[in-house]
Parts: structure tokens; C-alpha cells; sequence
């Protein structure tokens, strides 16, 4: 099986919020939180993760204090999860 964190490497970040430096140096996969598929010390499974530039890391995990509202920045997350799934599915990392 593809280690999906591995894939992030050197890809354009995929949640795109305002300030986004799409860095491919930096990215990394930034899981999205959801109730029922993570805990204390659980992460969610990795086909729920975006790749993702440090800055967007950033404002996604809470660490820097953004200038709009938390569901902006929950919808950027979950469309960078989409559209981070369909690249892997192009390039056949993943079957659908």
C-alpha cells in the first residue's frame, strides 16, 4: 500500500487559503478533524489528509490566529482533502 504521507512531498498545497505561499518545499498532509475518525492521541485516517504548505498547516491546526472565521477555513481543508484525493487517484495511488 502507497504511504499516502509520503506522496505530499514536494506537491502545491491543495487548501489555497488567502496567503497561501504554496511552497512545495514545505508541504506536508494536514488531516482533517472529524468527530468519530479521531481522539486524544489518534489521528484520522491518511485519504482524510490535504497536502499542505506550512502557512495553511498553520491556520488549519489552530497554531496562528486567522483573520476569518473557522468555517472558511474548515471548507478550504475539506476541498484541499478532495481535491488532494483526486490527484491520487490520477496518478493511481489510490483505487476508487
Amino acid at each position: 500500500m502507497t504511504d499516502l504521507r509520503k506522496e505530499a512531498r514536494g506537491k502545491p498545497c491543495m487548501i489555497r487559503l488567502p496567503g497561501c505561499d504554496g511552497s512545495r518545499q514545505t508541504t506536508v498532509g494536514a488531516h482533517y478533524r472529524l468527530a468519530g475518525y479521531n481522539g486524544t492521541g489518534q489521528k484520522p485516517p491518511d485519504i482524510m489528509m490535504a497536502w499542505s504548505c506550512n502557512k495553511c498547516h498553520d491556520l488549519v491546526d489552530g497554531r496562528v490566529r486567522a483573520p476569518y472565521d473557522r468555517g472558511i477555513i474548515r471548507l478550504a481543508h475539506a476541498e484541499g482533502v478532495i481535491r488532494t484525493v483526486a490527484e491520487l487517484w490520477k496518478a493511481g495511488k489510490i483505487k476508487v
